[in-house]
């Protein structure tokens, strides 16, 4: 599958022709009768979903502009009640990345609150962020958009034709609660082509998230799609295939049953703000941190650790940062997530260490989850670092229009700085000396680890996660050589995730058999 979510796509408009040949209503009518009637559609109450599914995530490709890693295969179950608006799916998936794993749980939606239960049946209450995420995902894909949309015209109106491929689509903009859906039809049939919302991404900014219909079938009087392609700007991240379809079946009375106590620390849908694209890829990928403070756990707090006077990292989150304070300013290591954690280490790196400003950037390596705060340093002002690999891909990142969740520079701009590391850079005053390296490695083409060097501290990202990781991997084995030829020895070495471990532990890892 050709890697297509090319990050200029996301500055183009997806706006065709501004003529409108027919009323929206007239659209929504045609899609409805097209599907089976308004009658049909109403006796089409609920359906339990037996299908199967693929995700890729293009924030994770081996080489910047590479094809998305591919995650893994799932089958699913989903039952659904469309008179009280509840859904449950029961995943079990079979991961290839970032781990080779087995994943199985459930996802309990009602429209106040949402659960999930693993695989040893216990319930842990969704997030807000979460559940509006799901409830705006199964609004999506239910065949009934349409009804819905003919019973609300209030909420229904006119937009210009969509762009999808090398097609151009009649369309029409749906708002249901907290979501604004944009419905193509298909000219010649008249069901719906694609469903389509207009998402903030942290890398890619304002996009395109859309899901093509294909291979419709009878099924209950209706017709209904039966492949689900979820395209970002283009690039399929996720693709269901229903097996089995059976409308209007008897529902267990336990199905949706959530315990008391869950219920009672339960949060309602989030209605703004909602990180839809970090929440739902970080999902597909099986690493989404179930919380309404997005970066840290909803008991957490990220936090600083000396490692020196003048070295801290940041931890408690998803992902680490570290902080090296140099004798004019301020060096910060890796952008994780969002503005939310970039912001909070701003702010902290500039309390500890007042009067200094930040200076540099240093992102390591291009995936999502330790760059996608990168834009709050743009606009302190600061140089961004990266491996020369990625050079070309954050001086676009840079100028991505933010306008649907406008972020810190959406709202301060400024021009980026982007300096490119192809084998070592030294970031060095009469105080300070930090080393650069861009070191060869299994896990993505393009990877700096620094060394701290007066105060001997290496970081490092996802090639090995200090404190935590004790396997002998191959990401191991490639930063202890680079270490080895560099000449460190004695090392602390701090991780992007994890905590820290001195160098004899990364010793002990390689050596074992």
């Amino acid at each position: 599958m050709k890697y297509a979510v090319a990050i200029s796509a996301a500055l183009l408009l997806s706006a065709g022709p501004p003529a409108l040949a027919q009323s929206p209503n007239d659209l929504v009518k045609e899609a409805v009768a097209a599907q089976g009637g308004a009658e049909a559609m109403h006796a089409f109450k609920s359906a339990v979903i037996k299908g199967e599914a693929k995700h890729w995530e293009p924030g994770q490709s081996e080489k910047v502009g590479g094809e998305p890693r591919f995650l893994g295969d799932s089958t699913f179950t989903l039952t659904a009640d469309g008179v009280n608006r509840v859904a449950r799916v029961d995943w079990d998936r079979d991961m290839k990345y970032p781990a080779v794993e087995r994943i199985k749980y459930s996802e309990i939606v009602t429209p106040t609150f949402g659960a999930v239960v693993d695989d040893k049946g216990a319930q842990s209450p969704m997030s807000g962020i979460r559940l509006a995420a799901e409830m705006r995902e199964f609004a999506r894909m239910t065949p009934l958009l349409v009804l819905r949309a003919l019973e609300s015209p209030q909420g229904v109106a006119a937009i210009e034709d969509q762009k999808l491929g090398d097609q151009t689509l009649p369309a029409v903009t749906f708002s249901s609660g907290n979501a604004k859906f944009i419905i193509l039809f298909d000219r010649a049939t008249k069901l719906p082509a694609a469903v389509r919302t207009r998402d903030d991404d942290h890398i890619y900014g304002d996009s395109n998230y859309d899901m093509v219909l294909a291979d419709w079938k009878q099924v209950g009087g209706i017709k209904m799609a039966h492949s689900l392609s979820y395209r970002l700007n283009g690039t399929e991240v996720q693709r269901i295939a229903y097996k089995e379809v059976t409308p209007n079946p008897t529902i267990a009375a336990d199905t949706f049953a959530v315990g008391d106590d869950v219920k009672a620390k339960a949060k309602p849908p989030a209605t703004e703000d909602v990180p839809y694209q970090w929440v739902l890829r970080r999902i597909f990928l099986g690493r989404f941190l179930d919380s309404d403070k997005v970066v840290v756990p909803a008991n957490g707090e990220l936090k600083l650790v000396e490692l020196a006077p003048n070295v801290q990292q940041v931890v408690g989150g998803s992902a680490n940062n570290l902080i090296v304070a140099m004798k004019d300013g301020l060096v910060v290591f890796d952008a994780p997530v969002s503005d939310v954690q970039s912001r909070w280490v701003i702010d902290a790196a500039k309390a500890k260490y007042p009067g200094k400003p930040v200076k540099y950037l240093v992102l390591t390596h291009h995936h999502m989850d330790h760059t996608g705060g990168m834009r709050a340093y743009v606009a302190e002002g600061a140089t961004v670092i990266v491996p020369e690999q990625a050079k070309a891909y954050f001086e676009q990142v840079a100028k991505t229009p933010h306008t649907v969740q406008p972020d810190a520079l959406a709202r301060q701009p400024k021009a980026a700085t982007i300096e490119g590391v192809k084998d070592h850079l030294s970031l060095k005053d009469d105080t300070v000396e930090v080393n650069l390296y861009n070191i060869a490695n299994p896990h993505v083409d393009g990877m700096i680890i620094c060394h701290v060097v007066k105060d001997n501290i290496v970081w490092v990202t996802d090639i090995w996660s200090p404190g935590r990781d004790a396997k002998r991997t191959p990401g191991v084995l490639a930063l202890n050589e680079a270490v080895k030829r560099i000449g460190i020895k004695d090392a602390t070495f701090a991780g992007g995730h994890g905590s820290n471990a001195k160098q004899a532990v990364l010793d002990g890892i390689v050596a074992q058999n």
